[in-house]
């Protein structure tokens, strides 16, 4: 082949290349929507507390330019929520929002003005532990940290099969009988497939309202105050989720009509856990799951120990 040959031949090779789109990557969403994209996002509004402090875990805190709450290392950052509306999130110019079903459900509008401002949306959220790879899959595949996503995967699993060792050391009858409140006031617990429950299983509890049946397949259980106050001498510790959703402390629970006839209750052993640290779809689950397992067995967690305020 002569020079020209070889020119041509290079030009066409070069050509071919332009021509060619740049890798496609595409994700259906956890509300059935389908997301193309070419290129990892880059300037991301994350509307969930959990999408944030993930993305930050993967080291992709540097794209987030709006989020839902106040995060370590963010504060700088413009606090927004759907509510706001997509004119104030368009003003921040993301490529990418990150919201949850529950965003599309309630705020349809948004999802819609937001998509024909050209603004991506990926509504994502876990509903029990085994889709919590995939979801941190998709978040680094969103905005380029594949590699770092893995990792984190690869972390969680082997800090699990820590936490499962540590409980498969305790006998079947020295196993703790708890009760996990989310909702005081309506006395509800949470769901069997939840996260919560999940931090219950690897701090090795036996939870006595894991037949709870859940509330419109949410991670909350409806189970009523009779059926706490039944459980009587076989509740050897009483938790109780602390958050927006349920803002309690340990005199309530325990001044409650009823509960003081709790074993639990009478000797004291009400603990209160941070909502966001037992249900959020986070790699801190497994700090959930010390600080439990440090209430029940501190023997088996010695770099722990309970709070004297009943918090972990």
């Amino acid at each position: 082949m002569n020079a020209t040959l070889l020119k041509r031949a290079a030009l066409a090779a070069l050509l071919l290349v332009w021509a060619c789109p740049a890798r496609a990557f595409e994700l259906t969403d956890d509300a059935g929507r389908v997301l193309t994209w070419d290129k990892p996002f880059a300037r991301v509004v994350s509307l969930y507390g959990a999408h944030t402090e993930n993305l930050v875990a993967m080291g992709a805190g540097s794209t987030l330019v709006g989020i839902s709450e106040a995060e370590p290392g963010l504060t700088d950052l413009p606090q927004l929520t759907a509510r706001d509306g997509a004119e104030r999130i368009a003003a921040l110019h993301p490529d990418l929002v990150l919201a949850r079903p529950m965003h599309l459900r309630a705020h349809p509008g948004l999802i819609q003005q937001l998509a024909t401002l050209h603004i991506a949306v990926a509504c994502l959220q876990p509903t029990s532990p085994k889709e919590l790879p995939d979801y941190w899959m998709n978040l680094g595949r969103l905005v380029g940290k594949e590699h770092e996503a893995k990792a984190m995967c690869e972390r969680f699993d082997a800090e699990v099969r820590d936490l499962e060792a540590r409980a498969a050391k305790i006998p079947a009858q020295a196993r703790k009988r708890v009760f996990l409140e989310s909702i005081h006031s309506q006395m509800k617990t949470v769901s069997p497939e939840s996260m919560a429950a999940f931090v219950l299983d690897l701090a090795g509890a036996v939870n006595l309202a894991a037949q709870a049946e859940s509330v419109s397949g949410s991670n909350i259980a409806s189970f009523g105050i009779e059926k706490v106050i039944a459980l009587g001498d076989d509740l050897d510790v009483y938790l109780a989720q602390l958050g927006p959703m349920n803002p309690i402390n340990r005199e309530e629970i325990m001044s409650t009509g009823g509960l003081a006839s709790l074993k639990a209750v009478k000797e004291g052993r009400v603990y209160l856990l941070d909502e966001a640290l037992t249900s959020r779809p986070t790699p801190r689950l497994i700090q959930a799951a010390k600080a439990v397992g440090a209430i029940l067995y501190p023997e088996l967690h010695p770099e722990l120990n309970p709070g004297r305020d009943g918090k972990p």
